[in-house]
């Protein structure tokens, strides 16, 4: 049975204040617009609208689920402040032990708070989204943007993205092994895509997947019995990792097109 498609939150918020949606107009929500813009972080955004220190159209106003849309006037404490968004994406080198999630219940850290520690100011604004995740022991590559629409388009299993990474592994693969990688492997929840598959050393293997499921390539190399000892993802697309631990750099609209297959981000909207 299709799943029903889910009704965008400015959508539901306008219907239960009963506002005219405007025909053709894309509209988003009001503290992921301000979060997209670089205005303030989602969270600050949602603070800062129910403290009523925000203006749409000329009125206070104290829902964040609230529609916008570009035309959209929008005041914080008394300035004019521009929805315009322009999709940015960057790739950061995530360390070992950071978690990929909004907080850590170990207090060790999360790849965001590593991340906005280096951002500079005319980049903290934005609402950073991670594309895909790692583990907490993975190192390499990780995607960020201020586009859900790029996230979904990374990490959508219609897409095959390929991501490449490097395994240090138990043991000394054969051919055998790397050959069953090749043509797939039948996990506990399902079958996987043929898989790219090399040996760069006699315990070293590079895989390239053009999936993304939970620890694959950890469960992949288990299957044909060489444990993960430590992983590191290289590439993803044609983006490949050149940035030392714990920095990042902005890619660049071309490298966002080209790298990712993800028509061209400049001059998006909300929506």
């Amino acid at each position: 049975m299709a799943r029903k498609p889910k009704t965008p939150r400015w959508l539901e918020a306008a219907r239960r204040r009963q506002e005219p949606v405007p025909e053709g107009i894309r509209a988003d929500w009001l503290a992921r617009a301000l979060g997209r813009a670089g205005v303030m972080p989602r969270a600050e955004a949602e603070q800062a609208i129910r403290e009523g220190r925000v203006e749409v159209d000329g009125r206070v106003e104290r829902e964040p689920f609230a529609p916008v849309h570009a035309g959209s006037v929008v005041r914080v404490d008394g300035t004019p402040r521009s929805l315009e968004a322009r999709t940015l994406a960057l790739m950061f080198h995530k360390p070992a032990e950071v978690v990929v999630h909004g907080n850590d219940p170990e207090g060790i850290g999360t790849v965001f708070e590593r991340l906005r520690a280096v951002l500079p100011p005319e980049l903290r604004g934005h609402e950073w989204y991670a594309v895909g995740r790692l583990d907490r022991d993975t190192t390499g590559l990780l995607l960020f943007t201020n586009e859900e629409r790029l996230v979904a388009h990374a990490t959508s299993p219609e897409t095959h993205v390929p991501k490449r990474y490097v395994a240090d592994v138990a043991g000394r693969p054969s051919e055998a092994a790397l050959q069953r990688l090749h043509e797939g492997l039948l996990l506990e929840d399902g079958p996987t895509r043929p898989a790219g598959a090399r040996l760069l050393a006699p315990d070293r293997v590079e895989l390239v997947l053009t999936e993304g499921r939970h620890h694959q390539v950890k469960r992949m190399l288990a299957a044909v019995g060489h444990p993960v000892r430590t992983l590191h993802r290289e590439a993803v697309g044609d983006l490949v990792l050149d940035v030392p631990e714990g920095a990042f750099r902005l890619l660049t609209d071309a490298e966002v097109e080209q790298g990712l297959g993800f028509p061209s981000p400049s001059g998006r909207g909300p929506g």
